[in-house]
């Protein structure tokens, strides 16, 4: 999809007999020039309201001149919007506020680590003072930096521009970004990465863990970029993270 002028948020609710409280916010990849709202989006949500996790598709907007003041924080608004949308209807969706992570694939990664690291600091109207901090982050062959060593020229293009100032570079680096607030962290890629290389993850990986902020990371020999529709089992070891930690029912 491009050309997304309005977000959206779609809901996959869990069976009420399976569901454990928690709620993921899904957000597809693209380069931040397209979301591949079905291959990555719905297709993830469904199996995790199988496992009793509510899922939510976040349809974002793209950096886009034409329709956003500053186009930078456009798809960080529409992320932190989505977060505070499912915090404040926790109650009545069953969700428990203290269980709602984010989860995003590659540039859509970047979006969401950008999501969990940027949160003190609100991008949206929110005089209910909601926190939007999510309370753990999975991350799936992600954009992390925007530095020229490891960023993937498209995405950072498409956000941040062309020639980009040193501060930008830096403050949408979420590897300089993280603190010992930063949530807890699932990270998955294949080495053979062509297009964001792995060391995206490492980078970010090694930061979390300096700063003690909980971290687990499944890095694939092989499987390039994309690697979800070439491993068909590639959910079974963030299930098992999920269940560790509360998320999922045992």
């Amino acid at each position: 999809m491009k050309g997304i002028t309005k977000p959206t948020l779609e809901y996959f609710r869990p069976a009420p007999d399976k569901a454990s409280g928690a709620a993921v916010i899904i957000i597809p990849g693209g380069g931040y020039g397209v979301v591949v709202y079905n291959g990555e989006g719905v297709n993830t949500a469904k199996a995790l309201a199988e496992k009793g996790v509510a899922a939510f598709v976040l349809k974002y907007r793209l950096p886009s001149d034409a329709i956003m003041p500053d186009k930078k924080i456009g798809p960080l608004q529409d992320a932190q919007q989505a977060i505070k949308l499912v915090r404040e209807q926790a109650a009545q969706w069953g969700i428990d506020t203290g269980k709602i992570g984010i989860l995003g694939f590659s540039a859509g990664g970047h979006l969401a680590s950008t999501a969990a690291t940027h949160f003190e600091k609100s991008y949206v109207e929110n005089a209910s003072n909601t926190s939007l901090r999510p309370d753990f982050q999975i991350l799936i062959y992600p954009v992390i930096s925007m530095q020229d060593s490891l960023t993937h020229g498209g995405s950072r293009d498409n956000l941040i521009g062309k020639n980009p100032s040193r501060q930008d570079v830096e403050l949408f680096s979420n590897e300089l970004q993280v603190r010992m607030n930063t949530p807890p962290a699932y990270l998955t890629h294949a080495a053979d990465d062509k297009l964001v290389d792995v060391d995206n993850s490492i980078a970010y990986f090694e930061k979390l863990r300096r700063l003690k902020v909980p971290v687990e990371m499944h890095i694939y020999p092989k499987g390039d970029h994309g690697f979800i529709f070439r491993h068909p089992g590639w959910m079974e070891p963030l299930f098992a993270w999920m269940k560790q930690n509360n998320w999922l029912k045992n």
